[in-house]
C-alpha cells in the first residue's frame, strides 16, 4: 500500500475532523459510508468497514478452527513434541 496524499486538518472542540472533500471523492469514504478507527500508541488509522469486518471474519473463523483443534486432541497432538 502506497502513500498517496498527506492532507492537514484540524481536531475541533468536539474532537471532531473533516476528510478534505479530494480525498472522499476517492469512494473509499463517501458520505454515509461507515469507517473504523484503529488506535496505535503514535496514530490512528481510518479504514472502511467493510475492510475491517472481513479481516475479522477471517480472524473470527481462524479462532473457531483452533479452538475446535485444540478441544478435540490437544494432549495427544502435543504429547510427543
Amino acid at each position: 500500500m502506497a502513500l498517496q496524499a498527506i492532507r492537514t486538518v484540524t481536531i475541533t472542540g468536539k474532537g471532531q475532523v473533516s476528510i478534505p472533500k479530494e480525498l472522499r471523492k476517492r469512494g473509499t469514504f463517501a458520505e454515509g459510508s461507515r469507517i473504523a478507527i484503529l488506535s496505535f500508541d503514535d496514530h490512528l488509522e481510518l479504514r472502511p468497514m467493510s475492510q475491517v469486518q472481513k479481516r475479522l471474519e477471517t480472524a473470527i473463523a481462524s479462532e473457531r478452527a483452533l479452538k475446535d483443534w485444540r478441544r478435540k486432541g490437544e494432549a495427544r497432538a502435543w504429547k510427543g513434541l
